[in-house]
């Protein structure tokens, strides 16, 4: 009998550990705990829905039992701020967070008050840090930089700056305190991961995921923690009543997922696809191979925004196979002329098989799929290999052909 569940699979905003089920990544908790006992003042990126809200939460809850102050900002929508009103802002959050108050309103002033704070121990984490507007944005880095030098002897005892692409490129100017080597990655889930979080629900619950249902939703979504727990939550959702949900549910969901759902996440890689859409082109519908370099600004762009990686070889790949066959579904070529160009050099009448009076009633599919095979050799277009629509599509064209042919035999 399936127990009602007192937690559920979380698909927006950040994981409250008492209401959604949650992963701890003890690991990741302890590597920010050593760089910030080390004083450093570091970056942190990845992708969206890679669960960095909830890291942040959980990180700042263990700092503050070892005697940390924790403020976590957001300037997602500073573009247009200028010094004042982002110092008013900043000002704002330190008084109701940390009951510090902060008077200045250019960066010199902020300076002077925070390097006089002495008697505490306080961890500034700053959220879409791109979402600063540029003007103020040097500014911003050299304040930064001149109380990193002075660490020892403030409150401010380490500044992480925040971001979807990998910043430290952006933060590396000269004497700049975000070095490389302290840049701190939140990645996907681990195989093993994936599965404990859905082992959180079936313990919970008593429902159970058949393992094959476990596996595809590790290879669909390739860990991508948003993305785990969005199939997660619509498989418990559709199926309240199973005891054990299987490969039919899942197939259910990933067909949602393709051709219903209006998914933001999956809208938004969509989006930036399509600023290098004849790279992503390529990528998706011929044989090619691109060695994967950080500094070629569209790989070093589509990697940031989980869209590829680099394989085992050293080439581009596609970094979660759901969102590639999305981008794969929004690019598709589907009146490429192909169904036409199959057709042009085949003898339509040998493809009738005679009928027991002699004439040509019957379509010989045993020829036709090898005129189609020899087709896909000669194209070379990875996309035949993999998108079953458009076989379907010169089949029946190819029928509707022979069959208007036939009239004429």
């Amino acid at each position: 009998m399936i127990k009602t569940a007192t937690r559920y699979f979380n698909t927006s905003g950040p994981n409250i550990t008492n209401e959604h089920y949650t992963l701890p990544r003890v690991k990741l908790i302890r590597i920010g705990i050593d760089l910030v006992k080390k004083r450093s003042y570091f970056t942190i990126w990845a992708p969206r829905q890679t669960g960095k809200s909830t890291y942040f939460r959980m990180l700042a809850k263990e700092l503050e039992t070892i005697g940390y102050q924790v403020l976590h900002i957001n300037l997602e929508n500073f573009k247009s701020a200028n010094e004042k009103s982002f110092l008013s802002f900043i000002s704002n959050e330190f008084k109701e967070t940390l009951q510090l108050e902060l008077k200045g309103r250019i960066f010199s002033d902020v300076y002077d008050e925070l390097k006089r704070v002495k008697d505490r121990k306080i961890v500034l984490v700053i959220d879409e840090i791109e979402g600063l507007n540029q003007k103020i944005f040097g500014q911003f880095l050299h304040t930064i930089r001149n109380l990193y030098q002075i660490r020892d002897e403030h409150s401010l005892k380490s500044v992480i700056l925040v971001g979807v692409s990998n910043i430290v490129g952006v933060v590396q100017e000269d004497a700049s305190p975000f070095n490389i080597a302290d840049n701190l990655e939140i990645p996907y889930f681990t195989p093993e991961e994936t599965f404990a979080l859905l082992h959180m629900h079936e313990e919970e619950t008593g429902q159970f995921f058949h393992r094959e249902v476990k596996e595809k939703i590790c290879a669909i979504t390739a860990n991508q923690p948003g993305l785990v727990n969005g199939f997660a939550y619509q498989l418990v959702e559709r199926n309240p009543d199973k005891e054990l949900i299987d490969y039919n549910d899942y197939l259910v969901v990933e067909d949602w997922y393709l051709t219903e759902a209006i998914d933001k996440n999956i809208a938004n890689i969509i989006d930036k696809a399509k600023e290098y859409r004849k790279f992503v082109e390529t990528l998706l519908f011929t044989d090619g191979k691109h060695k994967y370099k950080i500094n070629d600004e569209k790989i070093k762009f589509l990697h940031a925004h989980g869209l590829i990686k680099k394989d085992k070889d050293g080439y581009v790949e596609f970094w979660v196979p759901m969102y590639k066959k999305a981008v794969y579904d929004a690019f598709y070529p589907y009146a490429n002329g192909e169904s036409g160009r199959f057709l042009m050099n085949i003898d339509l009448k040998s493809l009738f098989c005679p009928g027991e009076d002699g004439k040509r009633r019957r379509l010989n599919f045993d020829l036709i799929i090898g005129h189609y095979k020899d087709y896909v050799k000669r194209r070379s277009f990875k996309y035949f290999r993999e998108e079953q629509e458009i076989v379907e599509d010169i089949l029946t064209r190819t029928y509707i052909v022979l069959y208007d042919e036939e009239k004429d035999f």
